[in-house]
């Protein structure tokens, strides 16, 4: 990666994982990055890894050349309005809230920067996250490259069109909470039959991790691989014919839709 400089306006959990990829990956040396975030206390925690702070989000991005607005989405309008004086077109910004698109952030400075798009996931922060990237007509392939390369180094990244990035809020940033729910539920099952939870929930994320790699290295489809599972009159069989007559696998898109629709919402 180049020297340029990285301002992340808002120092919280997703700020700190994509910190923490380019500084554990040796990609970007410490002094090249700054936040600003009004708790100090969070400040306090970068200036442990020698990541130095701006006294403002308008000050900090006057001396960045890629700023990423890592605040939530009823934030934007206030930072954008506070920074938009020190922002120009020289200089690119990062959006990583759900909805928030190019468009809005370009009205909100009042300017046509260069931009990228990001749907990052929360596993970003062990380097296992799983982003979507989409980029402005304006910015440069290099400045492009260089926003990708902060989101692969803690997982995977895609790039996609803008259009399809309200969708895919459901697909990448708030699936983890549906795996959450269905290990919950798992584990909740296992402690009403007296097995121990922590032992449950050992088995449950294994099983987790094992069928992600089966999806992704067997070449087999998801329907196959539950036909492999599924023997004839056998148990798991019943197991899905239940979760077939509740109809799971539609609750999941319905899900889903509403997702992609509250993040058109939040967009406006």
């Amino acid at each position: 990666m180049s020297e340029k400089k990285i301002g992340f306006i808002g120092a919280g959990n997703m700020a700190t994982a994509i910190i923490n990829g380019i500084l554990g990956n040796k990609a970007k040396s410490a002094d090249s990055i700054k936040v600003f975030d009004p708790d100090k206390s969070k400040l306090a925690a970068m200036a442990e890894k020698g990541v130095g702070s701006a006294e403002t989000g308008a000050k900090l991005t006057a001396a960045s050349d890629i700023i990423v607005l890592a605040v939530k989405p009823q934030n934007y309008d206030e930072v954008l309005s506070e920074i938009s004086h020190t922002a120009d077109e020289s200089k690119v910004f990062v959006t990583i809230a759900a909805g928030i698109s190019i468009d809005y952030v370009r009205r909100g400075l009042g300017r046509n920067c260069p931009m990228v798009r990001v749907m990052p996931n929360t596993p970003l922060l062990l380097g296992k996250g799983a982003t979507a990237l989409c980029r402005s007509d304006n910015i440069s392939d290099e400045d492009f490259d260089e926003v990708y390369r902060m989101f692969a180094l803690s997982g995977d990244a895609v790039i996609l069109p803008e259009e399809q990035m309200n969708a895919i809020i459901a697909v990448n940033g708030s699936s983890p909470a549906y795996v959450y729910l269905f290990a919950k539920a798992m584990v909740d099952y296992a402690v009403s039959v007296g097995i121990d939870a922590q032992t449950a929930l050992r088995l449950v994320c294994k099983t987790f991790e094992g069928s992600a790699e089966m999806l992704r290295s067997s070449g087999d489809t998801p329907e196959q691989l539950i036909t492999n599972v599924c023997s004839k009159r056998g148990s798991t069989i019943e197991a899905m014919n239940v979760l077939k007559e509740r109809d799971v696998p539609q609750a999941i898109i319905d899900a889903m839709a509403a997702c992609t629709a509250r993040a058109e919402e939040l967009g406006r």
